[in-house]
This record gives C-alpha cells, structure tokens and sequence, in this order.
C-alpha cells in the first residue's frame, strides 16, 4: 500500500452506493474507489484514508453527514471488533436486497445470466439465535477494547473466551453475549471461562503453542438436544476431569459431553479422537418434510458436517425438491452430499439416489441417517469428485435424470462440470454459498443448459453470506 500524502487523507461527501463482502461501504471519489469501514449504502460522509492503492482505498468514517434510510443500531456490544455479523448496522430489508443484488450481480456479470425472471431471496424465519453451532477459542492474548485500555494495565487480566479478532491470528475478543445461539450457548462459556480463571488453568497461546484450554465447540439441535465439546491441548489429566466434572455437574441438560485432546499447530479436529465424558456421543437434529407429516431425524456426530441454520436448511431443500419437480421415478445423483440430508430429504419423493461426497466418514453419517429414516432407495460413495463420477461410474449406477450439487464455496472442479456437461442428465440444480464459484460453473454449463430458474436463499443474517439455487435445464437438440 501507499503512503497517503497528508492533504489527501481526508475527503468529503462521499455518498456510499453499495456493499462490500466484508462489510465495507463502497463508494467512489473521482476513479477512486473507497471502503469504508461501517458505512451503509445511503450513507454521506467524510472520511480519511487509512490505506491506499492505484485504484482503491480503505477509509473509516470521520463524520456521518446524512444517515441512510438503511442504517440501523447495532444490537451486538461486540460489533466492529467481533469478526461476525458484519451486516448489523443494516436493516434486515436492506441485508436482503443487498444479497439479492450480489447473487444477481454475479450470474449476470460472469455467467451472462438473464436474471430478470429470478424469484426473491427467502428471508431467514429467525434472524437472531439461529445457528445450531459455534466454536469458541481459548487464548492469553485478550483483545484489549478501547475500555480495556483505559484501565490501569496492571492486574489485567488477559485470558480470553471467544472469537478471532479479523486479520489477528492471535488475539481472540472475549464475548460476554453472543447473539448467533440460542441459550445455554452463553451460559455454558461464560462458566466454563469463569471456571477456567478460578482454577488458574492455563488458556491456550497461539503463538508458543502452549496452555490447557484450547476450544470449546457447542451444538444445539431443534429437538432440544446439545453437544458440547471442550477441546485441551497441553492440559494434565486432573484438569481435564476437573473442567468437564464442572461442566457436568452444572449443566445437566447437555445430551452429549465429549473432550479432545489436540495438540496440533491448528485448531481442525477431524483426525483427531473423540473422548466421551457424559451422556452419547452424538445427538438427533430433526427435520421437517411434507409440511410437517413426516419427519426426518439426522444423527449429529461431533465431526459431522451439518447446515449451521436448521430451519432455514428445511426451506433450501424444500426449494431445492421443488426446483427439481420430481414425479417419483427418478434415478438423481446427489454430488457432495455431505451426511446425506439432501439425499435423505428428497429419497421418498424418487425411485433413488446417488450420493458421493469426498470425506468417508461424511458418507459414514449418510448411510447411518438412511437406516435411521428406514430409507432403503440410496447409495452413497466416498471419493474425490473427479475420480468418481467417471463414465463407468455412470454406466453402472445409471444415467441420472437429475443432478444436484451442493458443492463447497470453491465450486466445483473443472473436471466435474465437464463430466457433467457428458452425461447430459436433463435437470441439473445447483446450491451454492458461493455466487461467485456458482457463476464461474454456470458458465461453463451453459454450454448445454439454460437457466431456468434462481433463488437466493439468506441462511445466514447480519452477515454477507447467502445460499442460492439454481435450475439447468439441457438445451434441446
């Protein structure tokens, strides 16, 4: 970045006219384009450059000159230094039409889309409380708030429980209230961290790669059902049992209580052993299906991938089925099926479906949530994309008559989409967390497929993130 002369720091009036991924109002000064910290679309204001580059700067508001009619109050203490929920200062309306303009944006720009006929973002039923899981981390390098340094800096204390702090891999922001789960989310850290400080049980360091107490990841479910797991790196046996007796003991709802020891230089723990301290090692999540007359239950594991909004899951796969407009006799493959649920979710409503998806032990939880359901019309596979959907692959399970693929936020992999463009099934819908993977794909598929029909679908509230789906269908010859 460029050092920025003095007398072209600040500059005035700047009307703010979008929203960046991060955050960030977007505004333009002559061929400069501006993001600004904290600003909303709408907005006027002054600001003063902080970082600079040819066509681009960053910059922070100086002076609000005219509020927008989008702009609302923070409901977070944390928000600005918490790196979640990025979008709170926006009204809920606003978050909406902005995502929709993201989606839209990208499928016109990079996939040449028509997206004039594209159906209106589905807004969250909960925009509050709506996440079934949070991971917390432990560390000795608290974030000091602008409060925090006006204190004497003696006795200070500086252990932490709570989340990352954007860009510092090692300072975490101590949270008192989160507003992402619902209770005992808060309740539960609050004490474990108190606990912690009482016992003096060391938090972990980041940087030395020392200290007991690493992370703490808890599950909520809609049947009332809540995982919490503690994660230790260098802890003695003794402070294991001492921390997880307390959390037992004063937390008797908790449906399964599980430890890791992790002593790794990152924080993943999917090679890593689970250790049941109380209770079962998994819990049920429950979805809807038919308008509530039939249930579907899924098995939650502690390394289980599930979407992290539950009801709002249940309106993806309902518009997903519907995109797809079974008529009960289709062969569908189900590309990244993670657990299953898609798959799972739509097995009743066709004559079967073929799952794969690259991580085994996800595949371990599809088959297990099938036989849970009693649904004997799937198949799943473990492997990479790419070496599995091969044309022998296809000879052998059948050609299908719809694919669906929910790919990670990379997209999918050239080779897939080609493989895809070869079998020529005749729907193809796409779910995305990514629009702009999903445009890149698009075009790619366009080669043989028409858009059809988009939805954007918001899951995740107060932040930039939005899911989308989209129908292909095969161009006829």
């Amino acid at each position: 970045m460029k050092k920025i002369p003095a007398d072209k720091k600040r500059i005035e009036n700047i009307l703010v006219t979008d929203i960046a991924e991060g955050g960030k109002g977007v505004g333009k000064s002559d061929d400069l384009v501006l993001f600004i910290e904290k600003a909303v679309p709408g907005d006027v204001v002054n600001v003063e450059l902080f970082k600079k580059k040819k066509n681009f700067a960053e910059a922070k508001v100086t002076q609000l000159i005219k509020p927008s009619e989008y702009r609302t109050e923070p409901f977070c203490p944390h928000f600005g230094v918490c790196g979640g929920c990025k979008w709170q200062h926006m009204t809920y309306d606003a978050q909406l039409r902005f995502k929709q303009k993201s989606v839209l944006d990208a499928l016109e720009r990079m996939a040449k889309v028509d997206v004039l006929t594209a159906e209106p973002i589905l807004a969250s039923f909960e925009t509050r409380y709506y996440r079934n899981k949070l991971e917390f981390t432990f560390s000795n390098k608290r974030w000091l708030t602008d409060g925090d340094m006006a204190e004497a800096d003696e006795g200070r204390q500086m252990n932490a429980l709570g989340f990352h702090v954007p860009l510092r891999f090692d300072k975490i922001l101590d949270i008192d209230v989160c507003y992402l789960q619902s209770s005992p989310s808060n309740e539960i850290r609050n004490a474990i961290r108190d606990f912690a400080l009482s016992e003096n049980i060391s938090f972990y360091d980041l940087r030395n790669h020392e200290g007991a107490l690493r992370n703490l990841i808890i599950r909520t479910s809609t049947t009332g059902e809540l995982m919490v797991i503690v994660v230790f790196a260098y802890a003695s046996e003794e402070e294991v049992n001492k921390v997880m007796m307390f959390v037992k003991e004063h937390f008797s709802t908790i449906t399964s209580l599980l430890y890791i020891l992790n002593q790794k230089k990152n924080d993943t723990i999917f090679d890593q052993e689970i250790h049941l301290f109380d209770g079962r090692d998994f819990i049920f999540e429950q979805m809807g299906d038919v308008a509530g007359s039939e249930d579907l239950k899924f098995k939650i594991g502690p390394k289980s991938f599930y979407q992290t909004n539950s009801l709002q899951a249940h309106q993806l796969y309902l518009i997903t089925r519907e995109f797809a407009g079974f008529k009960g006799d289709e062969l569908v493959y189900d590309l990244y099926t993670g657990a299953g649920t898609i798959a799972n979710f739509i097995a009743r409503h066709v004559r079967e479906v073929v799952g794969v998806e690259y991580v085994p032990t996800a595949i371990d939880d599809a088959v297990i949530n099938s036989g849970i359901n009693n649904i004997t019309n799937t198949k799943f596979f473990a492997g990479d994309m790419k070496d599995v959907l091969t044309p022998e692959f296809v000879i052998e399970h059948g050609k299908p008559d719809v694919i669906i693929t929910d790919p990670p936020r990379a997209g999918m992999h050239a080779d897939v989409v080609a493989r895809i463009l070869e079998i020529e099934a005749p729907k193809v819908v796409y779910v995305s967390c990514n629009a702009a993977t999903q445009a890149r794909d698009i075009a790619l598929l366009k080669e043989k497929y028409t858009v059809a029909r988009i939805r954007p679908v918001d899951m995740f509230p107060h932040t930039q993130h939005v899911e989308n789906v989209v129908l292909l269908e095969l161009n006829q010859s």
